[in-house]
Parts: structure tokens; sequence; C-alpha cells
């Protein structure tokens, strides 16, 4: 399955790890990210026993526009004055039955993700890279996940109508972790989330 990855507490590296998502906008993509979060991952001695969580700080948003951040930030968008973070929690793993032919496992990893007090289950598709020896004695595990969530799942409603029945935002957002972890303790050193 993944012999390389020790059971044991990781804790997800953000200097060295991105949560990023594309939304459509009017006639082309509007990418962001989400540079303040934190995270951990507890692999288990049967890999699918494992789970993992994270906590996104809302207002850290950037898509490379101040005035368009501040709007999304708003209440008529995220509210992060009432709303400041969004949380995953895992609740189940699985191999994955696609991408069969891709280079690296791949797994499915279940959980419930909270956004303005919305909490809706999701389902991402990971693909572990590997495990390495990093140059200051540490050990890093390397995973991509991928998700695409309804904004309108978790209560975000804003929109601009357009001519006919064009509307300016897309319904879906694609989400992509790229996830460096950092083993902290190995299996017996940790208690539960």
């Amino acid at each position: 399955m993944a012999p390389d990855l020790l059971a044991g507490r990781w804790s997800i590296d953000p200097a060295h790890s991105e949560v990023t998502f594309t939304i459509r906008h009017l006639m082309t993509t509007v990418r962001g990210s989400f540079p303040d979060f934190r995270g951990e991952i507890r692999i288990a001695e049967d890999p699918l026993e494992s789970s993992a969580g994270a906590e996104i700080a809302m207002g850290s948003i950037d898509t490379r526009s101040a005035e368009r951040d501040a709007h999304v930030r708003s209440s008529e968008i995220l509210d992060v004055g009432r709303y400041p973070s969004m949380t995953f929690v895992g609740t189940g793993v699985e191999r994955a039955t696609i991408g069969r032919r891709a280079r690296h496992p791949r797994y499915h990893l279940d959980g419930d993700l909270t956004i303005r007090n919305v909490t809706r289950p999701v389902r991402l598709l990971v693909e572990f890279h590997g495990v390495e020896n990093d140059p200051w004695g540490g050990t890093r595990a390397g995973f991509t996940a991928t998700a695409a969530l309804s904004r309108r799942d978790f209560g975000i409603e804003f929109n601009v109508p357009l001519q006919g029945d064009k509307v300016m935002l897309g319904e879906t957002i694609a989400v992509q972790l790229e996830i460096q972890a950092v083993l902290d303790a190995p299996a017996g050193e940790y208690g539960a989330f």
C-alpha cells in the first residue's frame, strides 16, 4: 500500500504546502489561495484507519486583487467576521478505484468540511508521493489532494445575473492541496484528535 509512510502524527508544514482553488468568473477562471492554515495527519498502523484534520483562516484568502478579496471576505460571501475559519475533519480512508495507472498510490479521504458554520461531507482524492528525509534530520511525506465543492452547499449564494440565464460566478469550486507533512511523533507517542 504505502510502505514508506510511518504510522504516527504528521504535522502539515505550511511553508512547503499550498491550499489553492479555482472558480469560473464570467468566461475565465479565477485562481486563489489560503496561505494561513494548519493541520495534521494521523497515520495508523493500518493506513486505511488513518485520519486528518485542518483549519484554514478564511481572512487569508488571496486572489491577487485586494478589492475582490475584500468583497469575498464580506458578509455577502465568506463573512469572515462571523466565520473566521473553515475546518476539515477526516472520517475515513479507502483505496481509490480511479487512477489505477497513476504513478503514485491514490486514496479517497472522506471528511466533514465546515464553512460558514455549515458542515457537509466532502471526498478528497489523495495521491501519495512518498517519504524522504530532509536536510534537517526530519522525515517528510508528500501528498496532493483534490476535490470539487458546490459553494451553495455551504450557503454561499452570492451571484450577479448577466444576459439571458447566465451568471457571473460558477457553482463549483475546484480545490487543490499540495501538502508536505513532517513526522512529529511515531505511533504510540500521541493521543487522539
